[in-house]
């Protein structure tokens, strides 16, 4: 009789996609996407804070499916960096 050996993996990493929600002016929507889970959140805060500096003329950003997004950093009105909720709540409530 043999036995299959018991295999142990490691448990895996819980990592948590990121929510960027950028405002841009003269315009009603906004722009959502969501990067990829291995992006590095303080290179892309880095990457915001040069835009809104006016260091770059446009910002940047690749989501998480590969596709690439400029916005034009004077036109940006407000940008939101969060985690990815997937039970936002919508309406009134706690």
């Amino acid at each position: 009789m043999t036995r299959n050996p018991v295999r142990c993996f490691p448990p895996p990493t819980e990592r948590t996609a990121v929510d960027v929600r950028i405002g841009v002016t003269q315009s009603p929507r906004e722009i959502n996407l969501e990067v990829a889970d291995d992006t590095d959140h303080g290179a892309l805060k880095a990457k915001v804070e040069a835009a809104l500096s006016g260091a770059v003329d446009v910002l940047w950003l690749t989501d998480r499916r590969g596709r690439e997004v400029g916005v034009v950093a004077a036109k940006i009105a407000y940008i939101e960096l969060g985690t990815a909720d997937k039970d936002r709540k919508i309406g009134f409530g706690d």
